[in-house]
């Protein structure tokens, strides 16, 4: 896709978009504020840019009189990149150059890491897990009457070189048809070993050679959704997709509310139902979406974290949320999925991620292999953020673990008007400096109706660095603008008013918000300082941040960094992966070198009860200010606060 540059006056400000990319949205990625409050949907008019040179496509509206559409001015929200452009923001002549410039930083997400398959060929990773082998048998006679079995082992060793073979008894069951069904051609399926004591099973075989059909599927067993893959164990490519919103949902959000569900009589059978029929949802979409004939399907790696596994495994969780905080069991056997209620061919193995803890399960595990970390020299701090946040830290060497409670906030929880990111969630925000009125885009360019966690996130970055917000995340009282007000006591801000909005009432932000949001991140920012104290290092020593989850994909660093949800560095340095869980469970599904170094991995992760740590405590209340009470832990955020001041004469 091709790429335009984009010139904004007067702010002097220059930017490079894609194409297709709107005026609004390229004015947000440069941190030029544009006024805008109905989320993107064109009906307030309030965006109104004058297109100085270049073309864009769309704009018009009957918010704009034939003479300023004559001059040239457009509607930013739906105003669509076509070429290099020069736009003029209208400005009040009062408003001081010098205030411009107090505009906050362009927004930076996480460069996004694609999973290359040929990346693990290159480093030596790719061992097949999988593989097929066809034979041309001679068929028997009076003189050659080997056993079918016999016939094909032998054949294998002397065609094929395999040797140390065991066979599937649905193998023996179904040989004496299917060599016989296309004249003694017939192929083989073979499962590697792990480890090169083992022994390699013989686990089909099919009439005819199948042997460039060879797939496998990798799931994420996650809390609120499940994710299906199903890959081509020859290429590496992905051929179908899907995912579905988990159906134990009904039962609790959370995997607490599960758990207590799960120890009712009768319980544990339901709940383990519910998601097995969510798993068969998926598979049957995107076998069906694929055309893979199911016979050649041979394995599922399956991740999700410890309560969701045990669930899926029908595995009474109740010891999870009682100390001390035990599961059942951090390591699974290879199991037949269609044991466990799977809708898969009976030769096909399912394969679990293993647990490091009741609150660190095979789902981070998999994020850890997936994302390399435990192959890396760099000292790397992994993030996967939701209601619980699990962080990794560590290196090759060693590894530290822990999982805290963030609440719901970054999900768009515990909000006034909080929602997941969906159609009509404010993601984007930005203010005018001088009259405080709200630039906002929303999911689907829509009127809003809610804001996600991203946008919380920008929101609260934008008014602290403004000093509409104070350290505390309390409004100042102070400023003349009528979107700040007190309701019932509580003060908030209204992003827009009832006639900009879905749902007719005022969409606002309020203090308990901001305060949900503070202890979210607190509680994020001093996990990772805790496990840092715990193992003698300083956040100063992170070299290399990974972010994974939906969440991550959106987040804005800098104002990540700003609140102190992030500990401050180079965004340079900052990756996503999306779903490592995912990520990690393909990748077993394509090479035993991840499945061998996976049980390396766990042995090498030390999880930390935080709540039995010492020094969490003490740095969850430090952490319980914007962005910090140490500001020398944010020397940017600090430098550009300490500029703000000198320039607006604030004491």
């Amino acid at each position: 896709m091709s790429t335009h540059t984009i010139r904004f006056l007067p702010y002097e400000t220059t930017i490079q978009v894609q194409d297709g990319d709107t005026v609004i949205r390229a004015a947000l990625a440069a941190g030029v504020h544009v006024n805008a409050s109905c989320g993107g949907e064109g009906v307030c008019g309030k965006c109104r840019v004058l297109i100085e040179d270049g073309a864009v496509e769309g704009g018009i509206s009957e918010k704009l009189s034939a003479e300023d559409q004559e001059k040239g001015y457009r509607l930013a929200c739906q105003a669509i990149v076509k070429s290099d452009l020069v736009v003029r923001i209208p400005v009040e002549s009062v408003i001081d150059a010098g205030v411009l410039k107090l505009q906050a930083a362009p927004r930076r997400t996480a460069h996004i890491r694609e999973f290359n398959f040929e990346e693990l060929k290159e480093k030596g990773l790719f061992v097949a897990p999988v593989e097929k082998k066809y034979l041309q048998l001679p068929a028997p006679t009076a003189q050659d009457n080997l056993p079918d079995v016999t016939r094909l082992i032998s054949y294998l060793k002397a065609k094929h070189d395999e040797h140390r073979l065991e066979v599937d008894l649905s193998v023996i069951r179904k040989i004496p048809d299917v060599i016989r069904e296309d004249d003694f051609k017939v192929t083989a399926t073979l499962v590697r070993p792990v480890r090169k004591v083992g022994k390699t099973r013989l686990i089909n075989v099919q009439p005819g050679d199948t042997t460039h059909q060879n797939y496998a599927i990798a799931m994420d067993i996650g809390t609120t959704t499940i994710y299906g893959q199903l890959i081509d164990l020859i290429t590496g490519e992905v051929l179908a997709e899907h995912g579905e919103f988990n159906g134990q949902i009904s039962y609790g959000e959370d995997v607490i509310s599960r758990i207590v569900f799960a120890e009712k009589p009768g319980g544990l059978e339901k709940i383990n139902a519910v998601v097995i029929k969510t798993i068969n949802k998926i598979l049957q979409k995107i076998v069906k979406e694929s055309g893979v004939d199911p016979e050649d399907i041979s394995t599922i790696t399956l991740a999700g974290n410890t309560t969701m596994t045990q669930l899926m495994l029908a595995v009474n969780p109740r010891s999870i949320r009682r100390a001390p905080y035990v599961p059942a069991a951090t390591l699974y056997p290879p199991l037949k999925a269609a044991d466990l209620g799977m809708d898969l061919v009976g030769h096909v193995t399912a394969l679990v991620y293993p647990a490091v803890s009741s609150y660190v399960g095979g789902d981070i595990v998999a994020g850890v292999m997936g994302s390399g970390i435990y192959r890396s020299e760099a000292l790397t701090l992994y993030l996967d953020v939701g209601t619980n946040a699990e962080i990794v830290i560590g290196n090759k060497e060693w590894l530290a673990c822990a999982a805290c409670s963030a609440g719901p906030a970054f999900e768009g929880g515990g909000l006034k008007f909080g929602m997941r990111a969906a159609k009509g969630a404010i993601e984007d925000f930005s203010m005018d400096p001088v009259t405080l009125e709200p630039m906002i885009i929303t999911i689907g360019n829509v009127r809003a109706k809610g804001i996600c966690g991203s946008g919380l996130i920008i929101m609260v970055g934008v008014m602290f660095e403004m000093g509409i917000i104070n350290n505390l995340g309390k409004f100042d009282r102070d400023l003349d603008t009528p979107r700040i007000r007190a309701d019932n006591g509580i003060y908030e801000y209204v992003l827009a008013w009832q006639d900009e909005t879905q749902i007719g009432r005022d969409v606002t932000l309020t203090e308990i918000d901001i305060e949900n949001l503070i202890r979210a991140k607190g509680a994020i920012y001093s996990g990772c300082m805790t496990l840092l104290t715990e193992v003698g290092m300083s956040i100063t020593d992170i070299e290399h941040i990974i972010l994974a989850g939906g969440f991550g994909s959106y987040v804005d660093l800098e104002k990540a960094m700003t609140i102190g949800l992030l500990p401050e560095m180079d965004t340079d340095k900052v990756t996503f992966i999306g779903n490592g869980s995912l990520m990690g469970a393909r990748m077993s599904s394509l090479t035993n070198r991840i499945r061998l170094d996976v049980s390396e991995v766990t042995k090498k992760m030390t999880n930390f009860e935080l709540s039995d740590t010492s020094s969490y405590m003490d740095n969850y209340v430090a952490a319980l200010f914007l962005p910090h009470t140490d500001m020398n832990q944010f020397p940017k955020i600090k430098s550009r606060l300490e500029a703000r001041k000198k320039m607006t004469n604030v004491e």
